[in-house]
């Protein structure tokens, strides 16, 4: 384990940047930037495609370890350079940026109110050519939809089984047991979200370190107590679907809190912007999420 990358994480000013999207929301993030399905035929296509945008958004000067610790890839975007380099090995020599690889496969079907992750079948694998490539950490990510105390207890079960397999091989993990910001009893889950994840980190071995992403909770600093807890790393917000301005005034709510934004992120942004037009809407959203994210 990078033990300057774990002090960035762990201390730094700045938040994370989300660029992780795979295959299912790929399209989604395409033509949000205004690259429509009608401009790829096949997956390959389709991935180089949104590298190329993602190339466009780290190598921007506004994409600056100044404001951003850390960012989150895709598995496919791990696997392709920027300039010759490991786009991993990119940011944090080029960037000083830590990186992060997405590692869930995706979403189970609603049950117990909530969606668990689908099976990692070759989680193994992909640990190891993630640490070959140098990267940092992991993320996965499980959806509440209701206040159901079964349903969130196996959610945050699973998310730290998987959790403990990842720090094994050297890295950390990101757990993310995303409350949906829709959900009519969103307060009751974060009540009882809080409460499992406070029993699981009491379970964990002394050394285990740990990332939690979490919605931006009803209450502002309701997950104050998780911060200080020694097995987190940090604790980051997702936007969830908020829009940016509204992410970033909920976020500036709560103290520690620092985003992990992937949508909020990218919003404005456009492939026919001229790059000096593309700098100057990106450098805005990355110093207001900044600013939400020092509080």
């Amino acid at each position: 384990m990078n033990t300057a990358q774990l002090d960035r994480m762990h201390s730094g000013k700045g938040f994370i940047a989300a660029l992780d999207q795979s295959g299912g929301s790929t399209p989604k993030a395409l033509a949000q930037y205004g690259v429509l399905e009608s401009s790829f035929t096949n997956e390959e296509e389709m991935y180089t495609l949104v590298h190329e945008m993602r190339t466009r958004i780290i190598k921007s000067p506004a994409f600056d370890s100044k404001y951003i610790l850390g960012a989150i890839l895709f598995e496919n975007t791990m696997d392709r350079k920027i300039d010759g380099e490991w786009t991993a090995d990119y940011l944090w020599d080029k960037k000083h940026i830590v990186p992060f690889l997405k590692v869930d496969k995706g979403l189970a079907d609603l049950a117990n109110g909530v969606q668990l992750m689908k099976p990692i079948s070759n989680l193994d694998q992909l640990l190891d050519r993630a640490v070959e490539r140098n990267v940092f950490g992991t993320k996965m990510r499980s959806v509440i939809k209701e206040a159901n105390a079964t349903g969130i207890q196996e959610v945050v079960a699973q998310q730290f089984e998987v959790g403990k397999q990842i720090f094994a091989k050297g890295l950390i993990p990101i757990i993310e047991p995303e409350v949906d910001i829709y959900s009519a009893d969103k307060e009751k889950s974060e009540e009882i979200l809080k409460e499992e994840i406070q029993k699981q980190l009491g379970l964990l071995d002394k050394d285990v370190k740990v990332m939690l992403k979490l919605s931006i909770p009803t209450l502002n600093d309701f997950y104050k107590e998780l911060m200080s807890d020694p097995h987190v790393v940090r604790v980051v917000a997702l936007s969830g679907g908020y829009g940016q301005e509204e992410a970033n005034e909920k976020l500036s709510q709560n103290h520690g809190l620092i985003a992990s934004f992937s949508r909020a992120l990218s919003e404005g942004l456009a492939v026919t912007q001229s790059d000096d037009v593309f700098d100057t809407k990106i450098a805005k959203t990355i110093e207001d999420i900044y600013k939400a994210s020092i509080t």
